[in-house]
């Protein structure tokens, strides 16, 4: 296995670990979990593109008190091991991770409650990491945004949810291949300090469900001085919801 260290969410009462070089997470898959609504102990919760399985394990400690079933499908075999000793180093007995194509992955169609997924940000056409599991992790190949959502959906169970984090610029895309086959949709924006523009969006979204498309609250991630707002701080570090 890769040399890895071992890292901390949610104020240490995570611990995970990661490659020392190539794909980190980053305080977005925190973002995201943090957005998980409606979730019952019956749920079963996946995962797509897994990576070290930040996402997963922020849900998990959240919701263990209900102990829903979570899975993560991961391409790099490297990082779904990591994400496996990171579970277990936790105690989460309820969370898994698969390391396959997330479009050959053997998993059942329509079988999922809730799907997360923090997706590639880049094109090839963009410029990335020379390291090639960051490469992977952060770069589409074979497959576009569309593609990714479009399994996302699959995946969804009736009146489940769907949850992504991405680049602000790629909302349209994303707004494109969800339109009729989600509603509900709810759009966060996060910024990094305030009077600048959004650099991430946050989407959920239910599947089966015709209510309207709305613009929630924006999320300010930093204050005037570069440290965590208030608000930031209840959600990266105390795990309350977004």
């Amino acid at each position: 296995m890769t040399d890895y260290s071992e890292d901390y969410l949610l104020d240490k009462r995570i611990k995970m670990f990661q490659p020392q070089d190539g794909y980190r997470a980053s305080s977005d898959a925190v973002l995201l979990a943090a957005a998980a609504h409606r979730i019952s102990a019956q749920d079963k919760i996946l995962d797509v593109g897994s990576g070290t399985g930040a996402i997963s394990l922020c849900i998990a400690e959240r919701f263990k008190h209900l102990s829903p079933q979570i899975t993560g499908i991961e391409l790099q075999s490297e990082l779904a091991n990591l994400a496996n000793l990171s579970a277990h180093a936790n105690g989460f007995k309820n969370l898994n991770y698969i390391n396959a194509d997330i479009f050959n992955s053997g998993l059942d169609f329509c079988s999922f409650n809730h799907v997360f997924s923090n997706p590639p940000y880049f094109t090839p056409n963009m410029p990335t990491s020379p390291l090639k599991g960051k490469a992977t992790a952060h770069t589409f190949t074979s497959s576009n945004i569309e593609d990714w959502i479009t399994l996302c959906i699959k995946m969804l169970c009736p009146h489940g949810y769907f949850y992504m984090i991405n680049r602000a610029e790629a909302l349209k895309d994303i707004i494109k291949v969800t339109e009729n086959r989600l509603g509900e949709i709810c759009i966060f924006p996060v910024y990094s300090k305030k009077e600048q523009n959004a650099k991430r969006i946050i989407i959920r979204a239910r599947k089966d469900s015709k209510a309207p498309l709305q613009i929630m609250p924006p999320l300010q991630i930093h204050d005037d001085n570069g440290e965590y707002t208030a608000k930031a701080q209840e959600i990266l570090r105390k795990g309350l919801a977004i």
